[in-house]
């Protein structure tokens, strides 16, 4: 799957804010749009592997699919886009990782073919809460009361959407938070690297392993030829994928990240459009204001971060 919420790089160069960069507004909107382009992207990718493996063997599919992307990485490579070699006191945390992307991967694809695709998303847009907290825990990140309460309401939101002790928590929705968990650790070792270490060797290296995976779980699976149109699906999906990764290491780089990374949060408006116009999804009113809840504690803590920034 590699789906970052966040890109899969060392922390990218701190820009001025806006009003100093040429452009100014300019590079704000630029960088929303960016934003909003890499979430439509993923969750494109979501809808289209969401589809393509009610018929098709899972693992097969995160096969089929690697092999695109890796694909793609090749062909960058061969214009001079991807390095491949990594420092080798980079190795521990290329491999911790790894292994945190392609356990990730798995099980949210296992949760994504069972669950409705606004509520898997509803759950993941607790991702950047949950980063906030981890690198307060394990790197004395500064985290003030506001914060730290802001944090809380965005969990009793997830809390809303899981419901814990009723119906509708079940054994899909805990493969779901044990795939965000996983994404957590995947983020916080990629601030391990060494500044030499680029986004594209890591994000070749985690392509690789994935499709790698999707090969050998794909062994105890009854293999067969995807139809024409499940090989354009997969296709599609590498596609879309290629484009979020693209566009989430660029948003980055562009405008204030105060102002850019709110823009996130609309991907939960594409899951449930998406999930309304290709599979008949409609969330509940649970998920809707538990949404409600990540949402917005997730973009208060992103503004308060960027005025607590502003004062430094």
């Amino acid at each position: 799957m590699l789906r970052p919420d966040l890109p899969p790089a060392a922390t990218p160069p701190v820009l001025p804010p806006s009003s100093v960069l040429p452009g100014g507004g300019a590079d704000n909107l630029r960088g929303s749009l960016l934003m909003m382009l890499s979430t439509a992207a993923f969750i494109c990718n979501d809808t289209v592997m969401k589809a393509v493996t009610q018929s098709l063997p899972l693992y097969q599919a995160i096969a089929l699919r690697g092999g695109v992307v890796l694909l793609l990485v090749f062909l960058a490579r061969a214009q001079g886009g991807v390095r491949l070699r990594v420092p080798r006191g980079d190795m521990a945390p290329l491999i911790l990782r790894t292994a945190a992307d392609v356990a990730s991967t798995v099980l949210y694809l296992l949760a994504l073919r069972q669950m409705a695709l606004a509520d898997i998303s509803a759950i993941m847009q607790a991702l950047p809460l949950a980063i906030t907290l981890a690198a307060a825990l394990f790197f004395r990140e500064r985290l003030g009361w506001r914060r730290m309460l802001a944090i809380t309401i965005g969990f009793c939101g997830v809390l809303l959407i899981l419901r814990p002790g009723t119906g509708a928590f079940d054994l899909w929705s805990g493969v779901a938070l044990v795939a965000m968990l996983l994404i957590v650790l995947r983020d916080m070792t990629t601030r391990l690297f060494s500044v030499g270490v680029g986004s594209s060797t890591v994000a070749f290296h985690a392509a690789l392993a994935v499709a790698l995976s999707g090969l050998l779980l794909s062994a105890g699976e009854s293999w067969r030829f995807p139809t024409t149109g499940e090989f354009a699906l997969l296709v599609l999906a590498a596609l879309f994928l290629s484009v979020g990764y693209i566009t989430a290491v660029a948003t980055m780089r562009v405008g204030e990240i105060s102002f850019v990374a709110p823009f996130r949060y609309s991907s939960l408006v594409w899951a449930v459009l998406l999930g309304l116009a290709v599979f008949g999804e409609w969330p509940d009113i649970w998920t809707w204001a538990g949404s409600a809840l990540v949402v917005g504690a997730g973009i208060y803590t992103i503004l308060r971060e960027g005025k607590l920034q502003g004062r430094d």
